[in-house]
């Protein structure tokens, strides 16, 4: 197993994420916990001491069963993170209230790490309102008492919002959890974003480095081309190769369903074998070719936003919708469109078509727009 030194903690890079634990008859709320306890023994017996949980995982479900998996072991033989669900309104001033039933559910005294969850354009106005809510004030109270030994947040909102919580509290978070992997480090800005946080001095900790397994099986002309460079490696393992490269990663964090995909990681984290830039390269290539076969190709040039009477802010909508089109759904989208007005928003589209004739591109921006809205109304639905 790789470790990675961290404050004086000698951390595995591997990181067993409890989202996607065994469940029985496909029923996400009803976790196989035979299965998952078994996973457990077998990350523990190969070196693996990070377990990353939350309040919402598994419908709740999986603090409960991580906590019957790790009062088994000495307490000093592991490290438990979990978070604030911040990411439901309902939570906000549920603080304290959360975090002594998380205690419970976990059968711990403390929190070797903290999150404030999912830092987004939704919540952040919440986040930054300590007088309100108190959840920044709360959090840093249960560290001073030891109840949280490290504190940290994870992102999934944009540059923008990233830089307003860390110009709030930036100087008190240990670590940051980003959607980091080899699609979205130029897709959803990740370099941008580790660059930021590399200048606070702030480490990364990396979820979806599979991208929800998406990055597990590849079209096969590109798996053709990685294996032409390497023979030997797993095409799951070139997504935890990539992050190895990238300074500031100390955390890898991966969501294993069963015991197949946990030995298989546990076999790639047993030696870096770091990307060279040939290598590298082709897999930013392959990337680049994936977005593009399901995304549109807006450069943000914004002469559209000046025709459009709606004053839409039409790059930041089609990029939306590119990501929200080449996942097949999610959450980010629909979250961050629920934030604007409605006049703003892609169903206040005229269809006048004004912003096509200048656009570059070529887009035909007017069906993207009703398709985008298309999509939204059926998530909502």
């Amino acid at each position: 197993m790789i470790y990675r030194d961290f404050q004086g903690k000698k951390l595995s890079a591997l990181g067993f994420g409890m989202m996607r634990l065994p469940v029985l008859d496909g029923k996400d709320s009803q976790i196989d916990e035979a299965a998952a306890l078994h996973m457990v023994d077998i990350a523990m017996e190969n070196g693996v001491n990070y377990y990353d949980t939350a309040w919402g995982y598994h419908s709740e479900n999986s603090e409960l069963v991580a906590g019957k998996a790790l009062a088994r072991y000495p307490r000093d033989s592991f490290y438990i993170a979990t978070k604030f669900p911040g990411y439901d309104p309902a939570n906000w001033d549920k603080v304290e209230e959360i975090f002594e039933r998380q205690l419970e559910k976990l059968q711990m005294e403390y929190f070797d790490f903290y999150l404030v969850h999912n830092v987004c354009e939704m919540n952040i106005d919440a986040y930054l309102d300590d007088e309100k809510y108190g959840i920044y004030t709360y959090l840093m109270k249960q560290k001073e008492n030891g109840r949280i030994k490290h504190l940290g947040f994870s992102c999934h909102g944009d540059i923008d919002v990233l830089n307003r919580f860390l110009d709030a509290y930036g100087k008190d978070m240990e670590f940051c959890q980003l959607q980091i992997n080899y699609l979205d480090w130029t897709f959803q800005e990740g370099k941008e974003k580790v660059d930021i946080l590399d200048k606070w001095g702030i480490p990364v900790w990396v979820m979806e480095p599979l991208r929800g397994g998406s990055l597990a099986n590849l079209a096969p002309v590109h798996e053709d081309i990685l294996r032409c460079l390497r023979p030997d490696e797993k095409i799951p393992a070139w997504a935890f190769r990539f992050l190895f490269g990238i300074p500031g990663v100390t955390m890898i964090l991966s969501g294993m369903s069963n015991e197949e995909q946990m030995l298989d990681n546990l076999e790639t984290f047993k030696e870096e074998r770091k990307l060279n830039e040939e290598e590298t390269q082709a897999l930013l290539q392959i990337a680049q070719q994936m977005i593009e076969a399901k995304t549109v190709p807006c450069t943000a040039c914004h002469y559209c936003t000046s025709h459009c009477p709606q004053e839409l802010d039409i790059p930041m909508l089609i990029s939306l919708y590119n990501d929200h089109k080449y996942s097949g759904g999610g959450f980010r989208a629909p979250m961050v469109v629920g934030t604007l007005e409605e006049d703003k928003r892609p169903s206040a589209c005229l269809h006048c078509r004004s912003c096509e004739e200048v656009c570059p591109q070529q887009i035909k921006i007017s069906e993207v727009m009703e398709e985008f809205a298309d999509m939204l109304a059926k998530k909502s639905e």
